[in-house]
C-alpha cells in the first residue's frame, strides 16, 4: 500500500526511507519494523561513518523474506541527486542520520554541521518537492499507482533542552543546546518546524532521552564502561559522576519513533522520556555489578567543557497518543551488558585503528590526571 491517508498517518505496508539505517537507534527500527512481516519495504541510506555499520543490519540481511523487503544505499543525505531519487519513492522518510557524540562535536563540529543542518535541509526540499507533486496530483508509485506527500519525520534528542536543572522539558520550551552536537539537532529541529510553516509539509519531531542498548557504538557511557570492564581497562568517569539522565532502551526508542510516524499529528513534536533517571555514576556502579568487576577499575577524569548537569523531558504528550516504555529499566541494562560480553566479534570490530586514536585524543591526557573516583552511595 502506498497511498497514505489525508491526515498524514502511514500505514503498514509502505515504503520507508530510513536514513542512518545502519547507526545505532536506526538500525534498531529496521530490524524491528521488519521483523513484523507486514509488507512494509524499507530503503537504508547510511554515510557508514565510524558509527554506521552494516552488520548492525546484518540479522535482516540474514532472513530471506526481510532481506526481500530491505535495500540499502550507501550515500549522503546532504546529496540532493541521491536524496531526490530515494524520497520520490517513499511514503515516508524517517531521519535517523546523525554524528551523534558530544565528546566528538567538540573535537571537531564540522561533520556535525553537516549532517545535522545541510543534510536535514536537503531531505526537507526534496519532501517539499514530492509534496508538490503530490498535491498537484502527479505522485506515484514505482508500479504507477497514485502516491500522497511524504511524511518526514526528525529523530532528535533531548539534548536540545540544555541543562534542566529541576523539573522536566516540555516540547514548546525554548531550545537551549550547549554543545556543537545538541546545536546541529537544534537547528535541524527548526528547520523542519520552518519549512512545516513555510510549505506546510507534513513533518514530526521526536526527541529521545539518552538511549542504551545492543549494537551502541563504545564511545558512549554504557558500551564504554561494559568494553572496558571486561578487559579490566580504566574506566573514566567525568568530573564527579554525578551528571543526571534519563535513560531509554533503544527497542522503546525505535516502537516510540514508529509510532509517531503512524499516529502522530502533523506538525508535531515528542518528546520519548524513559521514565529512568540516574546518576551517571550509578549506571556505571550497575554496569561493574553485572559484570563482577571492581570499582577500582573507575578513574575521576576531568570533565568535558559545558557538560550538562542533568536532562529530564515530560512525556504527557507521546502518553496521550498512547505510547509508554515497556522494557524493564533494570532487566534492559542487564540485557545489554549480557550482550556485550557475547558479542564481543562485533565490538572489537568497531574498536578498530580508528577508535583508538579517538580513545587516544579523548582521554589519554584526562586518565594522565586522573585519581579514584568516589563510589555510589
Amino acid at each position: 500500500m502506498s497511498d497514505s491517508s489525508a491526515s498524514g498517518r502511514v500505514p503498514a505496508g509502505a515504503r520507508l526511507l530510513v536514513c542512518g539505517g545502519a547507526g545505532f537507534i536506526g538500525s534498531c527500527y529496521v530490524r524491528d519494523v521488519l521483523a513484523r512481516r507486514d509488507g512494509t519495504r524499507i530503503t537504508v541510506l547510511d554515510k557508514l561513518t565510524y558509527a554506521g555499520n552494516r552488520a548492525n543490519l546484518a540479522p535482516v540481511e540474514a532472513d530471506p523474506e526481510q532481506a526481500a523487503r530491505l535495500a540499502f544505499v550507501h550515500g549522503d543525505i546532504a546529496d540532493p541527486d541521491v536524496v531526490d531519487m530515494l524520497v520520490a519513492e517513499a511514503d515516508a522518510v524517517v531521519d535517523f542520520a546523525a554524528e551523534s557524540h558530544v565528546d566528538r562535536s567538540i573535537l571537531d563540529a564540522s561533520a556535525f554541521l553537516v549532517t545535522g543542518v545541510i543534510g536535514v535541509r536537503v531531505l526537507l526540499e526534496a519532501v517539499r518537492r514530492q509534496t508538490e507533486i503530490a498535491r498537484a496530483g502527479e505522485r506515484r508509485a514505482p508500479d504507477g499507482t497514485p502516491m500522497g506527500a511524504p511524511r518526514f519525520l526528525q529523530v532528535s534528542t533531548d539534548e536540545v533542552y540544555g541543562s534542566v536543572e529541576e523539573g522536566t522539558s516540555r516540547e514548546g520550551d525554548v531550545l537551549a543546546p550547549r554543545s556543537p552536537y545538541a546545536a546541529a539537532k537544534a537547528a535541524g529541529d527548526l528547520l523542519v518546524g520552518a519549512y512545516r510553516a513555510t510549505h506546510d509539509l507534513d513533518v514530526l519531531v521526536t526527541r529521545g532521552a539518552n538511549t542504551y542498548g545492543p549494537y551502541q557504538h563504545p564511545e558512549k557511557l554504557i558500551a564504554l564502561v561494559t568494553t572496558n570492564a571486561i578487559d579490566d581497562a580504566e574506566i573514566p568517569l567525568y568530573g564527579d559522576g554525578l551528571q543526571r539522565r534519563d535513560w531509554l532502551h533503544v527497542a522503546d526508542h525505535a516502537a516510540a519513533i514508529d509510532f509517531v510516524l503512524r499516529h502522530g499529528e502533523p506538525g508535531g513534536v515528542y518528546n520519548v522520556p524513559g521514565g529512568n533517571e540516574r546518576a551517571n555514576r550509578d549506571v556505571v556502579a550497575a554496569v561493574l555489578a553485572r559484570l563482577g568487576k571492581p570499582w577500582a577499575l573507575v578513574r575521576g577524569v576531568p570533565d568535558r567543557p559545558g557538560h550538562d548537569r542533568r536532562y529530564a523531558m515530560d512525556g504527557g504528550r507521546l502518553a496521550d497518543l498512547g505510547w509508554r516504555p515497556t522494557v524493564d529499566p533494570s532487566a534492559g541494562l542487564d540485557a545489554t551488558v549480557d550482550w556485550y560480553r557475547a558479542n564481543q566479534g562485533w565490538w572489537r570490530a568497531v574498536r578498530d585503528a580508528s577508535w583508538a586514536d579517538y580513545y587516544a585524543r579523548q582521554y589519554a591526557d584526562r586518565l594522565a590526571a586522573s585519581r579514584p573516583a568516589e563510589g555510589p552511595g
